[in-house]
Order: C-alpha cells, then structure tokens, then sequence
C-alpha cells in the first residue's frame, strides 16, 4: 500500500515505521532495533546529501573572482 507523504518528517517517520514493519525480526523485546536506527540513520545521511544547496560563494567571499575556480 503506497502512502503519501507531505513533509521531510512525515517521510523520516513512514521510513521508520515500514522497516519496523517489514523486519520485525529486527525489533528486540524492548522494542528497541539498532539495525532500522542504522538504516534510518544512513537513508537520512542519503537524502540529506542528495537535497540541493544553494551557494554561498559570493557572500562568503565578495572580492573573488568566479573564474578562478
């Protein structure tokens, strides 16, 4: 079943909850699981790395020339 997601949260939060859902046998009795906090924690370094960043290279340095580059 697809679910739509409307926010960065609300994505982070059907992440969590799908592979919870999908590997129950990684959920320990305290319901804690090191190995969906791992996926989670990688998936997000991914998203995070994949969202576009707007350059700060004329603010940060006025004076410099872009053809340097």
């Amino acid at each position: 079943m697809a679910h739509q997601v409307d926010t960065y949260g609300g994505l982070l939060q059907q992440i969590h909850n799908d592979l919870r859902i999908q590997h129950p046998e990684w959920i320990q009795q305290n319901g804690e699981s090191p190995m969906c906090d791992s996926y989670e924690a990688r998936l997000t370094e991914l998203l995070f790395a994949s969202m576009p960043v707007e350059s700060n290279d004329n603010i940060a340095f006025p004076d410099r020339e872009l053809s340097k580059r």
